[in-house]
């Protein structure tokens, strides 16, 4: 019977051994988590803080920010660890956990993007209907739906992730754990976790692409055949306009890496397709939604306001 020795920690290869570049990369990368938390941490509190914004679409971007928050914490301090250490190691465990909150949440959030998108869609073609349709209870359950959907994408990886053997190698040619990364370094057979990586994670991020894609088509239609006014249509769609930007910065990166074959594809490429969909979209979320939206902007001038002046209450 052949010795097997099993691997207990990984070894993180990162972004750049350039001690130079690092040190850059620090501050960057620093910066962008500062603003990520604290933007995002920012709408989440106005959102409950200001009953203007209890409704159903503040409620799903509080939820946005929420994921946001969660998702960059996932990856950021670890790589920021790894600038300021010469060998940055992850124990077998602490890597699947890492594995497990990315994918969590990140399909979470794609699948969050699709519920916003019919949010939009009945708000402004069903209008009369909307209050009905997204009711509070209505709302609580398409968001633990999206919860509770990510949650079990995520299991079924790391569960099967945790039955590969690793024997051999032990570097990751990544910042963070993911699978394919992993799966390169298994000693035993990754051809059913291949086979459900580019399966079943393709249809979580195709399916609400699909939804977000058909709402917006209704919306279109709808503003251009039975709206006449062009003041209308215009105030309609600017409340779209921050969606659709994260739509196209989210799943134009996310679906392209996933969709992408293994081989023939370099290890930097890889990382910085990461790097866009995880670190630095999260910490746009909050400039695009506050620079395009009056009344969030108005919310946090008065949340801040309040804060500062305590006695005006």
């Amino acid at each position: 019977m052949e010795n097997q020795t099993e691997v207990s920690e990984f070894i993180f290869l990162g972004l750049t051994n350039v001690r130079g570049l690092q040190c850059y990369l620090f501050a960057l990368f620093l910066l962008l988590y500062m603003a990520s938390v604290l933007g995002n941490g920012a709408i989440v509190a106005v959102v409950l803080a200001e009953p203007r914004l209890h409704s159903p679409m503040y409620f799903f971007l509080g939820n946005l920010s929420s994921l946001d928050i969660f998702y960059s914490t996932v990856t950021v301090p670890k790589m920021l660890a790894g600038f300021l250490s010469a060998r940055q190691t992850i124990s077998f465990t602490s890597c699947l956990a890492q594995l497990h909150f990315f994918h969590f949440l990140g399909s979470s959030e794609a699948m969050l993007l699709g519920v916003m998108a019919y949010d939009r869609y009945v708000a402004i073609c069903n209008p009369l209907r909307y209050t009905l349709v997204m009711s509070p209870r209505a709302c609580l359950l398409l968001a633990a739906a999206t919860w509770a959907t990510g949650f079990l994408h995520a299991l079924m990886h790391t569960v099967m992730t945790s039955r590969l053997h690793f024997c051999g190698p032990n570097r990751i040619h990544h910042f963070f754990c993911d699978i394919k990364p992993l799966l390169s370094l298994a000693c035993s057979s990754t051809r059913l976790n291949l086979s459900l990586l580019h399966v079943v994670t393709g249809i979580i991020s195709v399916s609400p692409f699909i939804i977000t894609l058909l709402s917006y088509l209704y919306i279109i239609s709808f503003l251009f055949l039975k709206v006449r006014s062009w003041e209308s249509r215009r105030k309609a769609f600017s409340t779209c306009t921050s969606h659709l930007i994260m739509i196209a910065l989210y799943y134009g990166t996310a679906i392209f890496s996933f969709m992408r074959p293994s081989s023939g594809s370099s290890k930097g490429e890889e990382m910085i397709i990461t790097l866009v969909y995880s670190v630095i979209t999260p910490a746009l979320n909050p400039l695009i939604y506050t620079l395009r939206n009056s009344e969030v902007k108005y919310a946090i001038r008065k949340f801040i306001t309040r804060k500062l002046s305590p006695e005006r209450n």
